[in-house]
């Protein structure tokens, strides 16, 4: 039996005021996107016999594990939970996965990545010195499964979270980058566990991948990292699609790669007014459908995708030096991800929204309009019943913003790396407050002339309470602790 998290207004305000960084802007369709957010993943918080897990569905759906846990989007579920104050629901969750009764590999899953990256914001490394053993292990357990003697990985798109897309099944950027990532998480959990063989095989293993994957998945004409089938003698897939970015999710790719980027925003290609589409436009194959499946990767925009798209951005315009996009391009996608995330009512009212694919020129959730069209009001209960897909926990935003917009870039060590990507001039002020990291509480914050805050104008950083950095313009801060 699952005890829910009590969930009356009351109690998700309080939820919600104890444990979640607040945020302070002037866009409001940010703002108030963040904090809907929250308070959607507030309702995936669930207390089992096991402890605490995170659920994708609120409705039970029949290819859902254990207390309906699905491992696809878990790797989101520990990105956008570790600014959490409370850390048993991510703690409880990790071990969940591995001991408790968890399927991590029924789909693709980065869970070395994710569980690492938790540890980044908590700086308690005892967890991942437990599990690490068992992401040996699941790391081990791919490769027996879905890795080819010419190195690469391999995945069917279901598996992937990605059923109907252009290009299928076979070598492809998603599973690729995630084991790239998380053999690079499993050699850093093993330096601080003290294993510097297992540290040096897994980071071995890391840079034969990624040779595999630029030799192998890199389009040099088109530019773009793509899928290639199993097949012998194959040819690299002729479609762009969005999925190619997964790579700079992890930092995998040289600087030389970066040209793929001018795609995005391109509207011949992934630029659309409600998200970038899963397929590149111009492609023949690209496709809005309203028959078939309810979730295609075909052409409707995914905020899972985005989510992708926009965590891959943020690590580029941090880590690369490149000109193709730059901190404008990130907000006005932010902004996209953020205005799109909302449902017409029946009555005619705007209320915010998140399900699960929209349509990238209109707006509407398709698989909601679907399902509501198969069977007279009562959808369909193998599909996942009535209000499947609302409050769908299968993406980020509420890192998107920490760590890319607001720029707290979690790292090891007693210090603390802001480096805010809001365009210069865009806002007059925000406030982080709240914040935990490494155990201490965090604000940042800019008033471009003081009358905001009225604690002085420009870019300041308070850790427990104590200011100790200080700025008069937004820019890369690197503050010891």
């Amino acid at each position: 039996m699952i005890k829910c998290i009590k969930s009356s207004k009351k109690d998700s305000w309080i939820f919600l005021s104890k444990d979640i960084p607040l945020l302070d802007c002037p866009d409001k369709d940010i703002e108030r996107t963040y904090y809907f957010r929250w308070w959607t993943y507030r309702k995936h918080i669930k207390k089992t016999p096991e402890g605490y897990v995170i659920t994708e569905f609120l409705p039970d759906v029949p290819w859902a594990g254990k207390y309906n846990t699905i491992s696809c989007p878990a790797a989101f579920h520990f990105y956008e939970g570790r600014w959490l104050r409370n850390e048993t629901y991510l703690n409880d969750y990790a071990f969940f996965w591995f001991r408790k009764g968890g399927n991590p590999r029924l789909y693709s899953f980065w869970a070395a990545d994710a569980i690492y990256n938790q540890y980044l914001v908590s700086g308690n490394s005892a967890g991942i010195k437990q599990l690490l053993p068992d992401l040996i292990d699941n790391y081990s357990a791919w490769e027996k499964d879905k890795q080819d003697a010419n190195g690469l990985f391999w995945q069917l798109d279901d598996r992937d979270g990605m059923e109907v897309s252009v290009c299928g099944s076979g070598y492809r950027p998603t599973i690729n980058s995630y084991m790239y990532g998380d053999a690079i998480a499993i050699s850093k959990m093993a330096v601080q566990r003290g294993d510097h063989d297992d540290a040096k095989i897994y980071r071995k293993k890391a840079e034969q991948l990624k040779a595999k994957v630029e030799g192998l998945l890199w389009d040099d004409a088109a530019n773009f990292f793509k899928v290639k089938s199993r097949a012998s003698g194959s040819d690299l897939c002729d479609a762009l699609e969005l999925q190619g970015y997964t790579p700079w999710y992890f930092n995998m790719p040289d600087a030389g790669y970066s040209a793929a980027w001018k795609y995005l925003i391109d509207s011949s290609f992934f630029k659309a007014p409600y998200g970038p589409t899963t397929v590149a436009r111009n492609h023949p194959d690209f496709k809005l459908s309203y028959q078939g499946h309810e979730c295609q990767w075909n052409g409707p925009s995914w905020p899972y995708a985005t989510s992708v798209a926009l965590t891959a951005m943020s690590n580029l315009l941090n880590n690369y030096s490149q000109s193709v996009v730059g901190r404008a391009d990130y907000y006005k996608l932010l902004k996209t991800y953020a205005t799109s995330q909302q449902l017409k009512t029946g009555e005619g009212k705007v209320v915010p929204w998140i399900d699960e694919n929209l349509n990238p020129l209109t707006g509407d959730w398709i698989s909601r309009t679907r399902l509501k069209s198969w069977h007279d009001g009562t959808w369909v209960k193998d599909k996942g019943g009535i209000e499947r897909g609302k409050d769908y926990n299968h993406s980020t935003f509420c890192d998107l913003v920490i760590s890319g917009l607001i720029g707290l870039r979690p790292s090891e060590g007693n210090h603390l790396v802001i480096n805010p990507l809001l365009p210069e001039g865009k806002w007059d002020y925000f406030c982080l407050d709240k914040l935990l990291y490494h155990g201490k509480e965090i604000t940042i914050l800019y008033d471009k002339d003081g009358t905001r805050y009225r604690r002085g104008n420009g870019f300041m950083v308070w850790v427990n309470g104590k200011k100790i950095g200080a700025a008069k313009t937004l820019g890369k801060m690197t503050i010891n602790m």
